[in-house]
Order: structure tokens, then C-alpha cells, then sequence
């Protein structure tokens, strides 16, 4: 562009400062320049009434917007309902957040005029935006979801489950319920006394073990047991295809959970979130781990009365500064059930189903070492298939019985023997910080070597 014409232009409009025509002339060649804030400057002072064409006021709209102005640009495209204005209009009222209306205004002008559609625009207009109380003296959480999310999601994703569970309803496990109780669950219950003795209540812990074997019900079940607020955060939740958006989800599901303390995170697989650092291809994997680290220990954060929970299988594939003391500095190992955990788990499983009175659970405990809750699940379901096709075959109902479970022992083998292979291996020879104790006492008790 010449400047020298630019120049002469602004002082001819200074010696005829009510010429509009003048005045697009130059808001157009500021826009094609990228001088946003001198081409809205110029258009301010134009009034829509005075504006000569539809297209002239989408002109000065655009420059408007462009510089932060919608408020003002807005005004420019109230006379006009063409496709081309409503598109105008539809990113206008983007820019205020006013995103129904700019979606009703979007898919308007796409009807009207299918060849304005613009995917951008298109999500744009789609954003999720949800806003929650913050603590007090802090302003408002405005979450914001830059994909696909729906409103349910977002809800979803801040919304802690109705439904509550204790220890009650998990069998087995009473060593590590009692190591829970100590460690987590009376300083949420006796607060006055751990802060005399400068004890916080929440903090991290890791769960860890072979998959299937109820970690993900174990946390449901702490947070039943201390009443606090329970949110379970998937991969999805927080991974998004967006710069920045992930470590903007992550910070939100954390202010909410300290705005809504006692509360408990629980993070399942958390390897996915929190892997180690220099295996991550990706700079974007490594900023969600820093974000993460921040979110617990932070600077500016204040985390008492959060509980965060995680849960994974491969525990050597978590950073090694989640175990920093501080973060999950309590590692937990959740084994595979024992005898009389399998039984209860099995009974459970048995109840409220057609079964013959020569179903001894007893004897299938012991018949199903190393199997985790998921198998025993899935031993009683190929029994049922047994059930099922033996009452096709007589054209009557016939009960579940100890045979057709004994039948689906032949094809059901734990699942747990592989994952307890590898642990032995990292147990035996990268155990320097004594984390896998746990795993070489189970493997040594129940003779897997």
C-alpha cells in the first residue's frame, strides 16, 4: 500500500470529517494493511444510519470487531437480514459470548445461502460455555469446550456422581481399607486433631495393580466414606485436540473440586495424563504433565480438603515426579482378590439369577487364584452362556448350575498372570525407592516367582 495515499486520504478526511464515503475508503485499506485499531478508530465515528449499503456496513463492522469493538459493531448490522449480514453478525456475537443467538443467526444465513458455510464459524458458534461459582473473593469459573463437547459433557465433566458407595460394597481388600482409613480418611473425619499436629487433610494417592482387581471402585468407595464431593476425570475429559485447552480443563476440574471441598479427583489411567516426560514425543504431552504437577503443588494453589486420586496399571510408566512427597506421595498396590475376597465376589455376582442348589462358591474360590474381580465376572457370564444354550437345547428354562461353571473354568484363565510377570521383573531390578515391596510380598505369599 502507498502511504503517501493513505496520508492524503486521512487529511482530506480531517478537512471533511462527515464524508462516509471517505471513510470507507480508508477503513478498507487500514483492514487490508492489519491495522485493526486504526480502521476501527476511523469507523467509530461513522453513524449506521448514515451508512450507504448493506456491504459498507459489514465493512465498518468487521474493523470494529477486529479491534475488540463488538459492542459497537453489533449496531452496524441490525438493519439488514441478508445471509452475507447475518454471517457478520453471527461472528460479532461470538465475540460477546452471546452464543445462541449467534447460533440461530449462523444457521440462518446457511440455509438461506448454503455457500456461506464456514467450519470455523460453525464451532465457533458451537462452543461450550459453562460458568461456576468460585471461591469466595475469587471471580467466576468460565469453562470453555473449543470442539465438539456438548453441554452434557461439560456438566458431566464438573458434575460429581449422585450415586454413593463405602467400603461396604467392596469385598476383600481390608488391608488396604485399613491402610485408606489410617492414612486418608480420619483426617477428613477428625480435622481439629491432624491440624493440631499440622496434619492436611487430602493430598494424593496412587493406586496401582493388575487391571480389573477394583481401583476405580475403591476410590468411589473412599470418597463415600469421608462424604466428599466425587469426580471421576477420563482421558477424554481432558484431551483436546486444541493448544491449551487441555491445561485449561485440567485447571478447571481442579478449581472446582477446591471450590466444592472435602472433594475428591480421581484420575483413571492416569499414565494417559501423566506419563514420563522424556518418552513424549509431543511438547503438548510434556505441558499437560508440568500443568498437572502445578495443579497439585502449585505456587498459587491451596489443595486442602482435595483429595486426588489415580489409578493405573503400568505404574512405571507415570512420571517419577507425581511421587514426589506432595503429590501421590502414598503408592497403594491392589492385588488380585484373595480366597475369601473371590467368594464374596462371587456370591455378589450369583445373586438375583436362576442357579441350582449345587453351586458350592467355596470351591470355585478356590479354583480361581490370580483372578481378578473382572474375571470372576466374566467366569459367571460363560456360565450363563452355558445355562442359556443348555435351555435352547431342551426348549425349557434350567437353571445355572455347578456344571456349566466348572465348564467355563476350562475357558477362562486369570488375566492377571501377565501383568504380575512384569511387575516381578520391575520389582526385582528397578525397585531402589522400595515402591514394589508390596508386589514382591504378594508374588513371595501366593508363590507367582
Amino acid at each position: 500500500m502507498n502511504d503517501d495515499v493513505l496520508n492524503q486520504l486521512t487529511a482530506a478526511l480531517r478537512q471533511s470529517p462527515d464524508n462516509v464515503g471517505l471513510r470507507l475508503v480508508i477503513v478498507r485499506m487500514l483492514v487490508d494493511r492489519g491495522d485493526a485499531a486504526a480502521a476501527a478508530e476511523v469507523a467509530e465515528h461513522v453513524s449506521p444510519s448514515a451508512v450507504p449499503a448493506p456491504a459498507d456496513a459489514r465493512t465498518l463492522a468487521e474493523a470494529l470487531r477486529r479491534a475488540g469493538k463488538a459492542q459497537k459493531a453489533l449496531t452496524f448490522l441490525e438493519a439488514d437480514s441478508s445471509p452475507e449480514t447475518l454471517i457478520a453478525r453471527a461472528r460479532v456475537l461470538v465475540a460477546l459470548e452471546r452464543l445462541d443467538d449467534a447460533r440461530k443467526a449462523y444457521e440462518t444465513a446457511v440455509v438461506t445461502n448454503p455457500a456461506l458455510e464456514d467450519a470455523d464459524l460453525k464451532r465457533a458458534v458451537n462452543t461450550t460455555i459453562r460458568v461456576f461459582a468460585g471461591r469466595e473473593g475469587q471471580p467466576a469459573l468460565k469453562v470453555i469446550a473449543n470442539d465438539d463437547t456438548d453441554d452434557a459433557d461439560v456438566v458431566r465433566l464438573l458434575a460429581p456422581a449422585a450415586d454413593k458407595i463405602t467400603f461396604k460394597d467392596v469385598g476383600g481388600l481390608h488391608d488396604v481399607k485399613k491402610t485408606i482409613h489410617r492414612k486418608i480418611i480420619l483426617p477428613f473425619q477428625k480435622p481439629s486433631l491432624f491440624q493440631r499436629f499440622k496434619k492436611r487433610a487430602g493430598g494424593g494417592i496412587l493406586f496401582y495393580g493388575p487391571p480389573g482387581c477394583g481401583k476405580t471402585l475403591l476410590a468411589r468407595a473412599t470418597a463415600g466414606e469421608v462424604d466428599a464431593a466425587f469426580y471421576s476425570v477420563s482421558i477424554a475429559d481432558v484431551l483436546d485436540m486444541y493448544i491449551g485447552e487441555s491445561e485449561r480443563k485440567l485447571h478447571a476440574i481442579f478449581e472446582k473440586a477446591r471450590a466444592d471441598a472435602p472433594a475428591v479427583l480421581f484420575f483413571d489411567e492416569i499414565e494417559a495424563l501423566g506419563g514420563k516426560r522424556q518418552y513424549s514425543r509431543e511438547g503438548t504431552s510434556a505441558k499437560i504433565v508440568s500443568q498437572f504437577l502445578a495443579e497439585m503443588d502449585g505456587f498459587a494453589q491451596n489443595n486442602s480438603g482435595v483429595l486426588v486420586l489415580g489409578a493405573t496399571n503400568v505404574p512405571w510408566a507415570v512420571d517419577p515426579a507425581f511421587r514426589r512427597p506432595g503429590r501421590f506421595d502414598r503408592v497403594v498396590f491392589i492385588p488380585p482378590p484373595d480366597r475369601d475376597a473371590r467368594a464374596s465376589i462371587l456370591e455378589l455376582l450369583l445373586a438375583e439369577r436362576p442357579k441350582a442348589g449345587d453351586i458350592d462358591v467355596r470351591a470355585l474360590a478356590d479354583r480361581t487364584s490370580g483372578f481378578s474381580g473382572a474375571d470372576l465376572s466374566e467366569l459367571v457370564e460363560t456360565g450363563v452362556d452355558e445355562a442359556i444354550e443348555e435351555s435352547l437345547g431342551v426348549h425349557e428354562p434350567v437353571p445355572l448350575k455347578m456344571e456349566h461353571l466348572k465348564t467355563a473354568l476350562q475357558e477362562r484363565k486369570a488375566t492377571t498372570v501377565e501383568w504380575l510377570t512384569t511387575a516381578r521383573n520391575y520389582a526385582r531390578y528397578s525397585n531402589e525407592s522400595g515402591q514394589y515391596d508390596e508386589v514382591l510380598e504378594f508374588l513371595e505369599k501366593h508363590g507367582k516367582r
